[in-house]
């Protein structure tokens, strides 16, 4: 099983920087697409309902929430199987719990599994 960590939330002012990290431990094959994905506070729900921020995809490819473009970085080490959220110009629409998620095969004669992190709390306050 796959264990996806994340770490890196804390309480940040408006307009300041936070990077989340996320590792992935456990046995598996091959990681492909990686991901952050947010609940704002008060709206915690399974799967679907977390608002997408930034995917990366296993060659690089990124693709980002309109409302974070130009702000938050995604990037993936992929010796470390870690995946990167650099977020910058924080505003105070931003807090929420910050979920790391991964596309996991666990061997080459089976389909990518959807797996979740725990998830990492951002806090914008002045």
């Amino acid at each position: 099983q796959v264990q996806l960590v994340e770490s890196g939330g804390g309480l940040v002012q408006p307009g300041g920087s936070l990077r989340l990290s996320c590792a992935a431990s456990g046995r598996f094959f091959s990681i492909n697409d990686m991901g952050w994905y947010r609940q704002a506070p008060g709206k915690q729900a399974p799967g679907k309902q977390r608002e997408l921020v930034a995917t990366i995809s296993g060659g690089g490819n990124t693709n980002y929430a309109d409302s974070v473009k130009g702000r938050f970085t995604i990037s993936r080490d992929n010796a470390r199987n870690t995946v990167y959220l650099q977020m910058s110009s924080l505003k105070p629409e931003d807090p929420a719990v910050y979920h790391c998620n991964a596309a996991v095969r666990y061997s080459p004669a089976l389909r990518y599994l959807e797996v979740w992190g725990q998830g990492t709390l951002v806090t914008v306050s002045s």
